[in-house]
Formats: structure tokens, sequence, C-alpha cells
């Protein structure tokens, strides 16, 4: 492939002093950054691969420079975006102010909004910047457009269920604890593992080789990498969240060509990075009152029809104090409200312009959940409303004022065993299957152009963080019996593409063993303050190799473990670990979750801040391999589970990009009939 070296069109800096004579010699500006990303431009010309920014026929992008003048006194007069040697047309906006401090005097950022391109194949990407003395420089990079092939029939439907952080640890886990084993063999299949296409995906982001959730769920979404923390756009040398070279998402594109309606559910709060990185542009991951505001603000670009999960905080005007009906069952006395003017937006006007998006305005007492009613849609505030919701009205569930709570203790107030749940001041939550039904229901009713729904277990990513191996893994079990209603969703519409994965894997999750005593020999051990020498947590209770055996748990009618503690239980370990306490039993109460705007105060403020304080009585200290407190991502490949219409595309070894192509293929070209 052809190299196309960066252009000095003036080799000179400064002044030079010929035969006596001062001459003024003009100075070349500085290229910094060229947006979108290309290893072209990086290598100066002498790399064109990999390739870094693609995208589909049509898809809209920003093209934006960062550019310093060489000469400090002089300022950037022009810049001229060019593809293929030909200008591109429109306008050019120039920002000098609220830049990142260490750039250099008079810098500029050069941004031309939404630009598209229908071409396919590779194409050259070029700026000349000019400064005020007349001194130009180019600098080229490049882009692809991938070509979609008209191949059959078109997938009408696209449903992403992501367990975030779920590696192939927490999947083998939840199938043994839910199916069991016997003489080797599984005795049963997860409904994940019976999806008949499986591959393998590459998790890495733009800047790390250890991605979080942000561009762990952008990449799938966007055809290309963002860097951590950014959902939807590429980073910039600006300091406002909200303004960074944007990225068109694939609800936005099929919202835009085909009219298909977005749906987004999660298990965390709604503004988290997974649901926000389908939908949102940001460079801030934690931006919450900007990013739940964008949520409605552009509803129209996105298609957004339905969102669900926790999140109330950011909804509820500032301050709304606890209790009153909107923090339901909340005993405590605090402020239940996280808007804050500075976690708000309000976009620059070609942003407005170029990509028709709403302005924004920072309003710290907005009501949001009065302003989604107002507009027509649908509240259920607890399971009850949510089962009682119209299938015809676009649908909001806030059922937390933060994240929601755990599948195992959300389990145990429905059985009776649990006041976690009450604690937290929210008795009445769904579980992710019912969500998940009952967005489809409302989707299914409201797009006869198609959708797109997303549905994300969260805290099995959140959990593992914590190192708390059963409430890891009944959010799996929980995320797999929403696997199974998308599934029986798809096995009744054959135009639907499901696809299971995650965005990263957490904890570098092993099935390490078992225990090799009871029940009740396990609770000795973990009073002992033994630690790792006889009669303590380690030595003589975990079996590895033909010790391990087969644990066997019994499976209540509700679909979960009747107990996560049976007799020589499973036994789980972690490679990226921090310091933990271990006993291997079920924690009656999980890690404290200082997202919750009542954290601070009774009961949640006794809940158990650090998994190194933990299971401290049987005297078993685990040393993590990072300094955090918690558990950490880690680079490994994770996998993927296909069905339905398109599937087949999903098979080998694969970037996280490239499940964006894969479905545009399946969406917009069509897949060969079977």
């Amino acid at each position: 492939m052809q190299h196309y070296p960066v252009k000095r069109l003036v080799t000179f800096i400064g002044f030079t002093l010929v035969v006596g004579v001062a001459n003024i010699v003009q100075a070349a500006p500085s290229v910094l950054r060229l947006t979108p990303p290309s290893q072209l431009f990086v290598t100066h010309g002498t790399e064109s691969l990999p390739m870094i920014a693609r995208f589909i026929p049509g898809q809209r992008f920003d093209l934006q420079v960062t550019a310093s003048p060489e000469n400090p006194r002089n300022t950037i007069k022009e810049v001229v975006f060019k593809v293929d040697d030909v200008p591109v047309p429109g306008p050019v906006t120039l920002t000098t102010t609220g830049l990142v401090a260490t750039l250099p005097a008079n810098t500029s950022v050069a941004t031309h909004r939404a630009y598209a391109n229908s071409k396919p194949g590779i194409h050259t990407f070029s700026v000349t910047v000019t400064e005020s003395d007349n001194s130009t420089r180019e600098a080229t990079g490049n882009f692809e457009v991938v070509p979609i092939k008209r191949s059959g029939p078109k997938v009408k439907n696209v449903i992403i269920l992501l367990g975030d952080g779920m590696g192939a640890g927490h999947r083998t886990a939840a199938r043994i604890m839910l199916e069991g084993i016997a003489q080797g063999k599984a005795k049963g299949a997860l409904a994940m593992d019976t999806f008949p296409f499986t591959g393998q995906v590459m998790t890495a982001s733009l800047n790390s080789i250890v991605t979080d959730s942000a561009p762990g769920m952008a990449n799938y979404v966007t055809g290309n990498k963002a860097a951590n923390n950014q959902e939807g756009v590429w980073p910039d040398d600006t300091l406002a969240n909200f303004d960074n070279p944007r990225v068109e998402y694939l609800a936005e594109f099929l919202a835009r060509t085909q009219r298909k309606k977005l749906g987004l559910v999660t298990t965390a709060d709604v503004f988290d990075a997974t649901p926000a990185a389908n939908a949102v542009h940001t460079q801030a991951r934690g931006a919450g009152t900007g990013i739940v505001d964008q949520y409605f603000d552009d509803r129209a670009l996105t298609g957004l029809t339905v969102l669900m999960g926790g999140g109330r905080k950011w909804f509820l005007p500032n301050p709304t104090q606890c209790p009153t009906a909107a923090c339901e069952a909340v005993t405590a006395d605090f402020n239940g409200s996280a808007r804050e003017n500075k976690t708000d937006y309000v976009l620059p006007p070609e942003v407005v312009t170029g990509w028709g998006a709403a302005p924004g305005a920072k309003d710290a007492g907005r009501d949001l959940i009065s302003a989604f009613q107002g507009a027509g849609w649908s509240y259920a505030p607890n399971k009850s409303a949510l089962m009682k919701a119209s299938d015809k009205t676009p649908l909001l569930g806030l059922f937390a004022l933060s994240n929601m709570n755990v599948a195992l203790d959300k389990i145990g107030k429905r059985r009776g065993t649990s006041t976690v749940v009450d604690d937290y001041g929210f008795p009445d939550q769904p579980m992710l299957d019912e969500m998940t039904n009952k967005a489809l229901a409302v989707l299914d009713a409201q797009s006869p152009h198609g959708f797109v729904l997303m549905v994300e277990g969260a805290s099995i990513d959140k959990q593992t963080h914590s190192m708390d191996s059963e409430r890891f893994i009944l959010d799996t079990i929980e995320f797999d019996h929403a696997v199974n209603v998308a599934k029986r969703y798809a096995l009744a519409h054959p135009d639907t593409l499901v696809i299971v994965t995650a965005d990263h894997e957490c904890g570098g999750v092993a099935v390490i063993g078992a225990a090799k005593v009871d029940t009740d020999n396990l609770l000795e051990r973990s009073k002992s303050g033994a630690g790792t020498t006889a009669g303590g947590p380690r030595n003589g209770t975990v079996g590895v190799y033909e010790a391990a055996g087969f644990p066997h748990y019994t499976i209540a009618a509700d679909g979960y473990p009747a107990s996560t503690d049976p007799d020589r239980k499973m036994l789980i370990g972690y490679a990226a670990t921090a310091d933990r306490g271990e006993d291997w039993l079920t924690n009656p109460r999980p890690l404290r979750d200082v997202q919750q705007p009542g954290d601070a105060v009774a009961p949640l403020n006794t809940y158990p801040a650090l998994a190194a304080k933990r299971d401290a009585a049987g005297g078993y200290l685990i040393t993590g391999q990072v300094e955090e407190p918690f558990a950490t991502h880690t680079g490994n490949d994770i996998p993927l589970s296909a069905m339905g219409r398109g599937a087949s595309l999903f098979t080998g070894t694969f970037d996280n990009t490239e499940v964006f192509f894969k479905i545009m293929q399946a969406v917009l070209g069509g897949v060969p009939a079977r």
C-alpha cells in the first residue's frame, strides 16, 4: 500500500541572517493531532496499517485537527480539510479557548462536523493549515469506507446482550452452578451456550490493551476505537466534556436511515458506560447529568424508545430530599438527587447545526422524569408498575437511585431471606429477564421498521471488581435468563439477530477447584484466624485437580440456587486481584456502593467498605497484584455467541470494532439464505 508522507511545505523556523541582512523566514505551523485517528499520520507516513478509522458508506463523523504556530506570536488563520485531494465543503470552526493547558501558545482546534463518505475503499485524508504569516503545513492520514455487499435476506431487529466483564471463567462458573456436571459432562447448558455460532473478540481500546466499559461498548456500535472513559467520540485537545469529535452510533445511523427504534436495559445506573455508549457522545463517562439529559434531548436522533435500569438520582431535581415518594421506601435523610451543573452540557453551535443535536442547558433543577412523562412516556418506578405499563407508549423504568441491587440480594428479598434490598430502600425491583421481556414487548409494538435493543448484565463486572464470587455468578445466571428471553423472541421472529458477549473481561476469573470440606467445617475455618495454616481457610480447604470433584447446587423453582454454600462448593480465583480477605463463604452483604446517594448514612454506611477488610476472622488475606482496592479489568479476549439471521458472520477471532461491520452487513446488505 502506498505511503503518504507528511508534506513539510515550509522547513525553516524562526529568523535567519544572510550576508548581514536580517531576513524573516516564515515558520511552518505544527499539526499536533489529526482526527479521525490514523496510523499513517502517527508514523509520519511510514506505516499505513493497521487501518484505524473505518466506516460504513454514509456513516457520519467529524474531522478535526489541532495545530499550533511555530512562531508563538502568530495565529492559525485558515484550515482546509481534503479527502482524496478534494477540499471538503462546509464550515470549519476554529477554537482557541478552553484548550488543555499544556498546548503551545496560540494553538487552535479546527473542526468540520458530520462529514460522510459513501465511496467504498481507502481514502487519503489531509489538512492544510495556514498561519497568520501565510506559512502552511499539510499533514496526511487515511480512513476506510467498508463496502456493504448485497447478499440476501436482511436483519430487521438486533439484540445485543452484554454481560459486563463476563469472560469465559464467568460463563463456566455460572454453568457449573446452574446445571452441574456428572462424570465430567455438563448436565445442561446455559442459554448462551446453545447459540450455534461462536467467536472470540479482542477488546483493546484506542489507548490501552485494557479497556474500560465506555470504549468496550462504543467500539461495538461505532466500528471505531474510542479511548478509555470516552463514548461515541475521539480524543481532542479541548476541556469540554461534550464537544469532542463524534462518530455516528449504530442506533443513530439506523434511526436516521431506516427509522429503527432503540432500547437500553441495564441493571446498572442508566448513566453508566455501557448503556450510554449506545446513544451519548462524551469524553467523560462520569458526566451523569449531561448524559441522561442527552438521552431525552436527542431521543429523536437515536430512536430511544425504552430506557430501563437504576439511576433515578440523575432524573430528580436537585435537591430532592429523601425520604419522599421519589425515593420509595428509603428511610434515611439525604439528598437523593445527583444532578449538578458541572456534569451537565451545553453544546457548541456547530455541533447543534452539524448533527441536529439539542443545544443542552445546565439545569440541575430539571425534573427529567416529568419531562419524559410530558413527552408521552410511561414511567415505572418498580416492578409492579413495570408489569402494568402500556406496550403502546415509550417506557422509562428507574428502579433505584443508582445501581440496582444484584440478583443474589433481589432473590433473597423475594424469598424472605435477606434484608439487603430493604436497606437500599427499593424492595420491588424487577429481575433482568422481566425487564428484557417488557422491553421486547414495547419495541415490538412500536417499531414497525425494526429495533436495536441492548441488554446489560452490569453487576457481573461490579461484583467481580468486589471479588464477590457468589454475587457475580448469580448475576451471570440472571443475565442468562435474559438471554433466554431474547432467544425465544428470535425463534418467533426469524429476521432477528441476537449477540451475546462482553465488553471486556474483569478480574481474571477462574474456577480453581472446590472445597474439600463440608459447609459446617468451612464455617469453623472462617472463624479460626488460622490463615494459611492447618485448620484455616486455605490449607486443607481448597481442593484442586481430582480433589475438586463435581460441586452440586440445588436449583429452586425461581431458577436460582437454593443455597450458594452447599457442601464442597465451587471455589473461584482471580488473576487481576486486589488485596482481599477470603473464607470462601457467601458474603451476607455486598461491599458499599459509593454511587448510591445514601451510601454515607445508615444502614448503608455500615456495609463493608473494602474486600481487604471483609472475611477477616479466618485470617486469610490474599495479596493482590494491583494496588487498587478492587480487582481490575484484564486484556483477555472474550467469547461471543450469536443466533438468528446473520449469526454465521460471527466466527473466528476478530477485533471488537468488527462487530459493528458484521451487524451492518446483516442489516443493510443481508446474508445468504441458509
